[in-house]
């Protein structure tokens, strides 16, 4: 298998990105990708960076806010967040998200 193509998940380091999130990430040329899980009520403040942020529900519910706009996002429910524009968010169940980022976070590869 090569490994440079083909990977396990299961090898990929946990990190806790902020209290209660707990993030398996993946690096490309382009993106970053991040697999996290969230503890029912563990919340991140608003703010905002310049990546472009797609975020999906792949398991539970996270209230989303983007600019004034507040949601609550499940499994059918995705976000488009563009660069610079505040948001945040609470896990209202535990939950597992999906966060796509382009370009790739650099701050996320320590």
């Amino acid at each position: 298998m090569n490994k440079e193509i083909f990977r396990q998940f299961a090898d990929i380091e946990v990190k806790e990105m902020s209290p209660g999130f707990f993030s398996k990430l993946i690096h490309t040329d382009n993106n970053t990708i991040n697999f996290i899980d969230i503890k029912a009520g563990s919340d991140s403040p608003i703010h905002s960076h310049p990546h472009h942020q797609c975020a999906f529900v792949l398991k539970g519910q996270f209230e989303m806010t983007v600019g004034e706009e507040t949601q609550i996002l499940d499994t059918g429910k995705f976000v488009l967040i563009p660069g610079n524009v505040p948001h945040g968010g609470k896990a209202i169940t535990d939950c597992t998200l999906l966060d796509v980022f382009s370009p790739g976070r650099e701050d996320f590869k320590y």
